[in-house]
């Protein structure tokens, strides 16, 4: 009999425990999210209760205004958020950060202090508040700080609520700050996504002036992200070395099942996944994280959390707090979450649809086309606008998405291409047209689907259809950015197409009064405009199948790029023309920039290097053992029938010779596939250039690690059961 390795034990045993986990624990009684929604933000209703009037107006005025904060009210601001988090548990506070890590960041500092005789006090002063100071050093910045150049500062931003994190021992005051050098360079994702805000603001202002419109005095742009992700058991997730330290799996075959039958997508959700769900809209509801919709996606145990617009800035740090909270609370379940954009190989990916907009002071949304579209010109610069804007840097947006990860999912049969396009929908692309052609627009009548079915209501159709397949499409009142990948930030992408469109407003307000003078009517002057920016956006414009190989060769002829790799992708953080544009909205410096696309690069490199050890350790030290204990064991068999000789001379034992000569070949296979990946890997170490070794990577890891898989995922499916070391794909994906 075969000798059973520890691993392959330990597998069972966790089998057996996920069986034994019995009846979900079931609360004993509910509450109406309302009743503790935004408990622990320090919100506006909390501000107005614990600030004296004017401190909470000169306050509001900031976060509403974006004025400069009053450095007059920190101090008072201070004391009353203390007092507020002391009486909920509170012993510490942080400021919360956001690095190029992608992930956010914190260092605690204690509220106690000791009076002048030694009297110990919670104190927290306006400066803590406002200001802080982390090692600079440590995290990513692409060589704008080294190890003997650690001073770095962190800097509340008020317009994103403080908020307390619970811990197992008394809550954090959590702060939420930017990240800046010594020198005054950003270190973070937010402090430019908040340039990129307030260029947007100025921009669309100057468009809305034109339209007469003088109540409107800020524009903000909005997001609202949905967050996909999977769920398998911990046991799983702590028998996989490759998912703990690469957050993929570098092997595994795939079950005779996957998503085939499409009944996973919508689904009734499993009682353990729904418990986790509901555990974690609590705690983001407490966090004042709107979380709104959940279901089932399309891959098994992949899911899907949305919540209710914000402002940009918000709305990213709601999706930082959204992808923490799902981890720690799927910790308390003994669940592993899972962000990675291509955690198994063979079914759909995650990502994180980014639904962007433009809304002005007084709550209206500048891309609701309304009932007539075709008569709402306002809409339609704006709208326009955003069309030049990925026309013209859809290199540069395609270069906020591009990661290791996401180079897995881009493209496949899941998620858009890397190719930038746009999808408006029929009717709209059917007025840009006539708006070209010089034609009059035809009027837009309210789409009615009626059933037929008297006791069911007629269903309002939306001015547009939706295209899943499209990277970049028009869903009614808003955009959907649907190539950002489920780990990453937000925050670059959106700060990205904040400038790019920014400056696309600034362009066709500067047409569109130069028209003014010689037309001096404001509809023929933006219809003059409009024709201009509709003729040059046209190749952008696309309705049909994303996933299609006809769209590839039509996506060529029409000029756009499809970068694949990521390795490639990244050039243009440092394109000139981007560079051009990202310095004249100031939204970035030449230095920021440049260590951002360094930073990127890195990234990507150490990844990869980091996929090919875990997977080269992982078949020596897991994969090979039991491969040649079968091995071994087929042997022996074989030679059991040389030994009985003339009495089983019947017995043509061909299948198990075949079997061994598969088993050894998968074998070799294997083993020369690790020591190719290294060869490989050591060469590309020694390129000194960090954008070529990047492209070296991308061009010969990537495919290694795909078709080095390959043998070990024959293994699995050759040798027995009680012998594989690692979870299987038919346990972790439908097994909880």
């Amino acid at each position: 009999m075969p000798t059973k390795s520890i691993s392959a034990e330990l597998r069972k045993k966790v089998l057996i425990a996920i069986a034994k986990n019995g009846a979900i624990d079931r609360a004993s009684h509910f509450e109406n999210a309302s009743s503790y929604y935004g408990v622990n933000t320090f919100n506006n209703q909390v501000m107005r209760e614990k600030l004296p009037k004017d401190i909470y107006e000169k306050l509001i005025n900031t976060i509403h205004t974006g004025h400069k904060l009053d450095m007059g009210i920190a101090n008072s601001v201070a004391h009353a958020m203390k007092e507020w988090a002391i009486s909920k548990g509170v012993t510490h506070f942080t400021h919360w950060f956001q690095p190029q890590t992608g992930l956010t960041a914190e260092k605690h500092d204690a509220f106690l202090e000791f009076d002048r005789d030694g009297t110990p006090l919670e104190r927290f002063r306006g400066n803590q508040l406002v200001q802080g100071e982390p090692d600079a050093s440590s995290f990513p910045s692409g060589g704008r700080r080294t190890t003997f150049e650690a001073r770095g500062y962190t800097m509340w931003d008020p317009s994103s609520p403080a908020f307390i994190i619970e811990g197992p021992r008394g809550g954090i005051l959590c702060v939420p700050s930017v990240f800046i050098s010594y020198n005054g360079e950003a270190l973070d994702k937010k402090t430019p996504l908040l340039r990129s805000m307030e260029t947007i603001n100025k921009a669309a202002l100057k468009v809305l002036r034109l339209f007469g419109n003088e109540k409107a005095t800020r524009v903000v742009p909005t997001i609202g992200t949905e967050q996909e992700y999977f769920l398998i058991d911990q046991g799983f997730f702590n028998l996989r070395p490759d998912l703990q330290i690469t957050s993929r799996t570098l092997m595994g075959a795939r079950p005779p099942k996957g998503q085939q039958l499409d009944d996973h997508y919508f689904g009734s959700i499993k009682e353990r996944a729904l418990a986790f769900m509901q555990d974690s809209e609590k705690e983001l509801y407490k966090l004042g994280v709107p979380a709104k919709t959940r279901h089932n996606e399309v891959a098994p145990h992949q899911y899907e959390l949305a919540p209710i617009y914000g402002e940009a800035n918000v709305g990213s740090d709601r999706n930082q707090l959204i992808m923490e909270m799902l981890k720690k609370i799927a910790n308390r379940h003994k669940l592993a979450l899972l962000l990675h954009e291509k955690p198994f190989a063979g079914i759909n990916g995650s990502g994180k649809h980014n639904n962007w907009s433009m809304e002005d002071s007084e709550g209206n949304n500048l891309l609701d086309p309304g009932k007539t579209p075709e008569e709402n010109l306002q809409f339609l610069v704006f709208l326009v606008a955003t069309l030049r804007a990925v026309h013209r840097y859809g290199d540069l947006l395609r270069a906020t998405v591009a990661s290791a990860a996401n180079d897995h999912r881009l493209g496949a049969n899941e998620a858009p291409p890397a190719i930038m396009s746009v999808f408006l929908g029929v009717q709209l692309s059917s007025i840009l047209d006539d708006i070209k052609a010089g034609r009059t627009a035809k009027a837009t009548d309210e789409f009615v689907i009626n059933l037929g079915l008297g006791q069911l209501p007629h269903i309002m159709r939306d001015n547009t259809d939706r295209n899943r397949t499209s990277p970049f499409a028009f869903t009614g009142s808003k955009f959907e950015f649907r190539a950002i990948g489920s780990s990453a930030s937000v925050s670059q992408s959106n700060t990205m197409l904040n400038a790019a469109v920014a400056e696309s407003l600034n362009l066709i307000a500067e047409d569109i009064a130069a028209n003014l003078v010689e037309v001096k009517d404001i509809k023929q002057a933006v219809l003059n405009v409009l024709q201009k920016y509709i003729t040059e956006t046209e190749p952008i414009r696309y309705e049909g199948n994303n996933y299609s190989e006809e769209w590839e060769k039509e996506a060529v002829k029409r000029g756009l790029s499809n970068v694949k790799r990521s390795g490639y992708a990244l050039d243009a953080l440092v394109g000139k023309k981007n560079m051009d544009m990202l310095l004249h909205q100031s939204v970035y410096s030449k230095e920021e920039l440049e260590s951002r696309y360094i930073t990127k690069l890195e990234q990507y490199i150490m990844a990869l290097e980091i996929e090919t050890e875990t997977y080269c350790e992982l078949v020596q030290t897991r994969i090979l053992p039991v491969a040649l204990t079968y091995q071994k064991d087929l042997i022996d068999i074989l030679q059991g029938f040389k030994n009985l000789g003339s009495m089983v001379s019947d017995i043509k034992p061909e299948s198990q010779i075949e079997l061994l000569k598969n088993v050894s070949h998968d074998i070799e296979s294997m083993q020369n596939g690790c020591k190719k990946l290294r060869n490989t890997l050591e060469k590309g170490s020694t390129i000194e250039d960090l954008p070529e070794r990047a492209k070296y990577f991308s061009d010969h890891i990537v495919d290694l690690l795909e078709e080095s898989r390959k043998p070990v995922d024959r293994l699995e499916g050759l040798v027995p059961d009680d012998l594989w070391p690692l979870p299987k794909y038919s346990e972790m994906l439908f097994i909880m």
